[in-house]
């Protein structure tokens, strides 16, 4: 292949050189007379002054036609967020949380919701793949307004893009906002002013893009999400080599992070599809189809779209009345655990004002309503200690015999009214209870960003210095010392001291949320513990 590559640029230069010498005829040379009568007409100055009149006109004209292609934009703010429209494809540049930050340092900037790149359409950008008109993506719109601001319902809340393609077409693009919600609604108007019938299939895109080289959360997704047919859609962004299709029977679309959202709800979903891309910029396009309409004479076509774009509340989300709540990961079989917890420490920290310190009281009730339990659990521990030299001899005497072994070893238990199983039933217990407040505190966006004391500044976060999981594993290594001896069974005794060492490394990365309850529940079965012993 390099011998080929030589060659065939040895022969192209052969060519071009030879073309020139054969078949290119100079320029006519110009005399020094008419040189000089061209100098004498036009001064040096006058020369320079019009050639830079000139070039600035040039430009003038250029810097216009690319502030005509780029669009103007048009900023709307109200208390919940600051968004940007274009009027090129009356669709969404910018979209800012101004109660979200990316970070909790104090220069932080608020959450965008919106990342684009250069010569990418933005999102809600309306386009007609199947039209008989061509309606171009990036058409620029004209807005009957500069700007929106609402602070309260009695205010304006339109803002409308048209388009017009004359004695064809006009599209209009209306967004109402409100000022209490992270909700707008969006209708797109077709206007059929030819006198034929107008083939229309509209599509409403969310653009997306995607670093391919960014780092992943391995506990969240960050990626085209969808509802269909009362089944949850997720799909992994970096992985979507082909179109993936669905539908019809979309509820809503969009694009998600671990605590946000950006969907587009459809308001005819029976008659919603889905297409799902990415191009070769990794430009991730989240696409709700209509049907095909056909749009009579000087009629008009109507397609209605209810947008939320915020945080993933599960009471907001829920209020949309179309399965939105489910982009947030509780988990399949532990939400309806994960749910009545976050509930209850929401309903605590309006009192106190803290979730740290309602995940504690939380962690309180918790071990008052499983108290018994626990008390049942310490009792039988104890009555199996007692009985282990009766055990011992059973097992020396019918040595070679396991189900002798099995069947005098129930007897004792009978004899004494031990149950093996109430030792364990606490923690079996208490198993659901820890994963489904694992599900709330690291996927719910209350717990975001909310400080505890101190250092530990962000309860969905690990603690950033490790103090909370270690002294977490000291009072697990407390609570195998006071507890009774599993004796006779010398495996067993070592997996047990063993348990602390593994759940303090298991608990380093964890929410520093979900370490507070493990150590404060930690504490309060030593003292239940205690106070058994104490009796006893």
């Amino acid at each position: 292949m390099d011998k080929k590559t030589v060659l065939a640029i040895v022969l192209s230069l052969i060519l071009v050189m030879g073309y020139q010498f054969l078949f290119m005829k100079p320029e006519p040379q110009s005399t020094g007379t008419a040189r000089v009568e061209e100098k004498t007409a036009v001064s040096p100055q006058e020369d320079i002054d019009a050639k830079s009149d000139i070039s600035s006109e040039k430009k003038k004209l250029v810097k216009e036609d690319d502030a005509s292609k780029a669009g103007r934009d048009i900023e709307v703010h109200t208390p919940l967020f600051h968004a940007v429209l274009s009027t090129k494809g009356g669709a969404l540049k910018a979209f800012q949380l101004n109660k979200y930050r990316e970070n909790l340092e104090k220069d932080s900037v608020p959450i965008e919701m919106v990342t684009s790149r250069k010569n990418m359409n933005y999102p809600l950008t309306v386009t007609f793949p199947d039209s008989n008109i061509d309606i171009p993506a990036d058409a620029i719109y004209e807005a009957n307004k500069d700007s929106l601001v609402l602070v309260n319902d009695d205010q304006e809340k339109n803002l409308v893009f048209t388009w017009s393609y004359p004695d064809k077409i006009r599209i209009e693009k209306i967004y109402s906002f409100y000022p209490d919600t992270y909700s707008f609604d969006l209708e797109v108007r077709v206007h059929n002013l030819s006198d034929t019938h107008i083939s229309e299939e509209i599509s409403v895109a969310w653009n997306e893009y995607v670093d391919p080289d960014a780092n992943t959360d391995r506990y969240s997704h960050e990626g085209p999400v969808a509802f269909e047919k009362n089944s949850f859609v997720s799909e992994n962004a970096k992985k979507l080599d082909e179109p993936k299709l669905f539908g019809p029977g979309v509820l809503w679309a969009g694009f998600e992070s671990k605590y946000f959202i950006s969907s587009m709800i459809s308001q005819k979903p029976s008659l919603t599809n889905l297409v799902i891309s990415k191009d070769e910029r990794n430009v991730v396009s989240v696409a709700l189809r209509g049907q095909k309409n056909l749009i009579p004479p000087g009629q008009t076509g109507i397609f209605r779209y209810d947008l939320y774009i915020g945080p993933k509340n599960y009471d907001q989300l829920k209020a949309q009345g179309v399965g939105l709540e489910n982009s947030i990961n509780f988990g399949s079989w532990i939400k309806w655990l994960a749910l009545p917890l976050l509930k209850a420490l929401n309903f605590i920290e309006n009192f106190v004002g803290n979730y740290g310190v309602a995940i504690i009281i939380l962690t309180i009730l918790i071990k008052l309503i499983f108290w018994p339990l626990g008390t049942i659990s310490y009792r039988s521990m104890k009555g199996m200690q007692k009985l282990q030299p009766e055990m011992l001899k059973i097992r020396e005497k019918y040595k070679d015999d396991k189900a002798k072994i099995q069947q005098e070893t129930m007897a004792l238990y009978r004899a004494h009214k031990v149950n093996p199983m109430s030792g364990c039933l606490p923690m079996l217990i208490q198993i659901p209870v820890f994963f489904g407040l694992y599900r709330a505190l690291l996927y719910s966006i209350e717990l975001r960003h909310s400080p505890f004391f101190l250092w530990i500044q962000d309860l969905s976060a690990k603690d950033p210095y490790y103090v909370t999981p270690v002294i977490m594993g000291a009072t697990m290594f407390l609570q195998q010392k006071m507890s009774p001896a599993p004796g006779g069974n010398e495996m067993q005794a070592k997996i047990m001291l063993w348990m602390p060492v593994i759940f303090t490394f298991l608990f380093l990365n964890f929410p520093s949320g979900l370490v507070i309850y493990w150590l404060f529940n930690n504490i309060l079965s030593i003292g239940q513990q205690y106070y058994i012993n104490k009796r006893n």
